[in-house]
């Protein structure tokens, strides 16, 4: 069978600029899709599909593409890539979007694609005692994230996404911003976290000073806040509750800034703990969440609870995750 030639050539965004067929299609798509407030990875990962579609095609521009290409496209995907369901779903999802609103051209007739049947799988759950000898091998600020994931059910990057004005101490909250869906929603602190939170953000309030004195303590803001309120990027609600060790330069209007604390940082300590801990299950930061609802249900709450607090759109999605729910 034949290799899938993915690395035959790099595909990083800045290849958009030498290769005209692509580079007016890319910059119309990026533009769409700002424009319906669309995540940077989103967009980041669309304009990926599409270069990787018009190379395959020898860079042809996507207008002399047809139905019979982009099913051709698909199929070399998952008999010679053996691409997950997922990702062939996420390259289709980029097609599609792009000759429906940027070619104003919409897909009709695909016709029969071979594709990888997504897997029903059953999320990893551990036990409380699990949680427990997981969050005691971390420590420092990886531990306090691991004891918000597990206590607020929250996404990774929700978690480091959170910022000062979204966490409501008092009355044992979390504001989630914009999360998967670009849907906001309210989310528990269980007491148990405050006292170590207020902590913590005091030692983040001290280190944002310190920036301050030295000429930076400013973040990246959403959308145009920054235009709108441009004192807003150093002021204390808008800093992040876990951010980076180093500052940064942002290139765009070179102002030192401090980024959110990388999911990697996480990852990485997520699973040495694991490890470390000996529980004999493969787990990831993503895993404290699914423990989160199914501990939740199975200390009588009811589902309908459940997926407001996780933020699932449908209560499906809940019960597919969790059958116990059922």
């Amino acid at each position: 069978m034949p290799q899938c030639k993915r690395s035959q050539r790099s595909l990083s965004p800045s290849a958009v600029t030498d290769c005209s067929p692509i580079r007016n299609s890319c910059i119309l798509l990026r533009v769409i899709l700002r424009v319906g407030h669309f995540s940077h990875r989103t967009e980041k990962a669309y304009v990926y599909w599409i270069q990787r579609y018009v190379r395959f095609h020898g860079v042809r521009h996507p207008r002399e593409l047809h139905e019979a290409d982009v099913a051709r496209f698909l199929a070399h995907l998952a008999a010679e890539c053996r691409l997950s369901a997922a990702t062939q779903a996420q390259a289709l999802a980029a097609l599609l979007f792009l000759y429906r609103h940027v070619l104003d051209r919409p897909l009709r007739g695909l016709g029969t694609v071979p594709r990888a049947r997504a897997p029903l799988r059953i999320p990893v759950v551990l036990s409380r005692t699990e949680v427990e000898a997981v969050l005691g091998v971390l420590d420092g600020t990886t531990r306090l994230i691991g004891m918000v994931l597990y206590g607020s059910g929250l996404r990774l990057l929700e978690a480091l996404t959170l910022r000062v004005k979204d966490v409501d101490l008092e009355r044992g909250e979390d504001r989630i911003r914009r999360a998967k869906g670009a849907r906001d929603r309210v989310t528990v602190l269980p007491d148990r976290l405050r006292q170590s939170l207020s902590d913590h953000l005091g030692l983040v309030r001290r280190q944002h000073e310190q920036d301050l004195a030295e000429g930076a303590g400013s973040v990246a803001l959403p959308d145009a806040l920054q235009r709108k309120y441009p004192q807003a990027a150093k002021a204390w609600p808008w800093q992040w509750v876990f951010p980076a060790r180093r500052r940064y330069v942002d290139s765009s209007d070179g102002e030192t800034r401090r980024h959110h604390l990388h999911e990697s940082v996480m990852q990485r300590a997520m699973s040495a703990a694991v490890r470390r801990s000996g529980i004999g299950k493969r787990a990831s930061c993503h895993t404290l969440r699914h423990s989160f609802a199914t501990h939740l249900l199975e200390g009588g709450y009811d589902i309908r609870t459940v997926q407001e607090l996780l933020g699932h759109r449908d209560v499906s999605t809940t019960m597919d995750l969790h059958p116990r729910a059922e």
